[in-house]
């Protein structure tokens, strides 16, 4: 049996979908506000002083924390049936029907959000790896449970997850240097192409 390790955003997708997302479940007044406390921020990001990771925790702090954890879970699943499919990636998702077909397990492992990436890899029948929210009695923390799945943190937690040594090949797909670890895992890597 095989394995192939997917980044979604910028491998599986054309496009950034955590800011996609970000836009479309915040609330216009905190979208606004955003812009505003965190062009700081955005400029230091921008101009290679601060991580993708950094940026993603300080945006999603800002838009969801102290919301209501089941309203951004709905606005996660309609997400992922009304926005993901715009964004894919044709050859990335025959790509991911390849290895099915195959009998291949398919695992997304991605810094983004569990609450659209959760619906759309259950539709799809995939394993998932990602940043998950962290709530307190139903209420955001601003937070995530294991930190923000990019770098070193993905390559841990899936072999946290899986006994890598029981596959026979291991593939791995990504688009930046926060695959890099990932990648590293793999017989068979694939950097910004199939």
């Amino acid at each position: 049996m095989n394995i192939a390790l997917f980044d979604f955003d910028g491998t599986i997708t054309h496009t950034d979908t955590f800011t996609k997302f970000i836009l479309f479940a915040a609330c216009k007044r905190r979208t606004y506000a955003g812009r505003i406390v965190l062009f700081p921020a955005i400029i230091r990001y921008k101009l290679g002083k601060l991580q993708c990771r950094d940026i993603r925790k300080k945006v999603y702090y800002f838009a969801f924390k102290g919301m209501n954890e089941q309203q951004l879970r709905i606005k996660g699943e309609q997400f992922s049936k009304l926005a993901i499919p715009n964004y894919l990636r044709d050859i990335a998702f025959k790509k991911i029907q390849w290895h099915q077909q195959r009998g291949d397990i398919v695992v997304i492992v991605s810094a983004s959000l569990d609450v659209y990436l959760r619906p759309w890899c259950t539709e799809h029948g995939l394993d998932l790896i990602c940043s998950k929210v962290e709530s307190t009695d139903g209420t955001l923390t601003g937070d995530y449970i294991h930190g923000d799945c990019s770098g070193i943190t993905k390559k841990r937690l899936v072999e946290q997850k899986y006994n890598l040594s029981d596959f026979n090949t291991i593939y791995a797909y990504g688009d930046t240097i926060e695959d890099n670890e990932l990648l590293s895992l793999a017989d068979e890597k694939f950097y910004k192409y199939f």
